[in-house]
């Protein structure tokens, strides 16, 4: 079975320009979760409360759908006499939540890892605090993209495009990636229920390619992750 999460963020990079600053693409990929978990089919309670409409990803603004807001990564108990969203080619419905049942965090660090490790972390922290905020008592997932390409080219816009030189401030993202991890493994993993390392490979250039690492590991993982919040929920 493929999976969508995994296969939304080889989409990100394969074959266009990765930019760093448009938001809402770690949105775009936690909310694929959703969906694998409700394919797995592995918890009735999950795939009932889905189907049901009682449980839906939070989207404050019920105006518009998937394409115009995505939301933001928690799901949980539907407000009262609100009728949920539906949008094609998803089982997970949408809607203002009161409270949250699984929040997920998405961070795609590609390039000056170490330079922005520490802000990284601290957002990851903040993020299952404001999660355990909203009352009641989430599975909270964090789930970290680090590149392991041998060079990388940033764009901050038309025509501004910044190679890395592998020296000083402009390090090669392979040269950051196994500190990158421990530093996140060691103060961001333990704030969270379950906590994934996607290792990948993008230049974001020439043909813009995209590689996992090591494609096995990352299924084997993501899939192991996909079962233990099955259990849990």
């Amino acid at each position: 079975m493929p999976y969508r999460l995994l296969d939304q963020f080889r989409d990100l990079f394969q074959g266009k320009e990765f930019h760093h600053r448009v938001s809402g693409q770690g949105d775009l990929v936690a909310i694929q979760f959703y969906e694998d978990l409700y394919n797995l089919g592995r918890s009735q309670k999950y795939v009932n409360r889905v189907d049901q409409g009682l449980s839906v990803l939070n989207v404050q603004n019920r105006r518009v759908g998937i394409k115009a807001r995505r939301g933001d990564g928690s799901f949980g108990e539907i407000v009262p006499n609100v009728p949920a969203i539906t949008d094609p080619g998803y089982a997970v419905k949408r809607g203002p939540i009161a409270t949250i049942e699984i929040g997920i965090e998405v961070k795609i660090i590609q390039k000056a890892m170490l330079r922005q490790i520490d802000r990284v972390i601290n957002d990851l922290k903040g993020q299952v605090d404001q999660f355990k905020s909203h009352y009641g008592t989430p599975i909270t997932i964090g789930i970290v993209g680090i590149n392991v390409a041998r060079s990388y080219v940033s764009f901050e816009g038309p025509g501004r495009q910044y190679p890395t030189t592998g020296q000083g401030k402009h390090k090669h993202p392979y040269q950051d990636a196994d500190e990158a991890e421990r530093r996140l493994r060691q103060l961001a993993q333990p704030y969270f229920d379950e906590f994934l390392v996607l290792r990948f490979d993008a230049t974001n250039a020439g043909t813009f390619p995209f590689a996992w690492e090591n494609p096995n590991r990352v299924n084997l993982d993501y899939g192991a992750v996909l079962t233990r919040v099955s259990s849990r929920f």
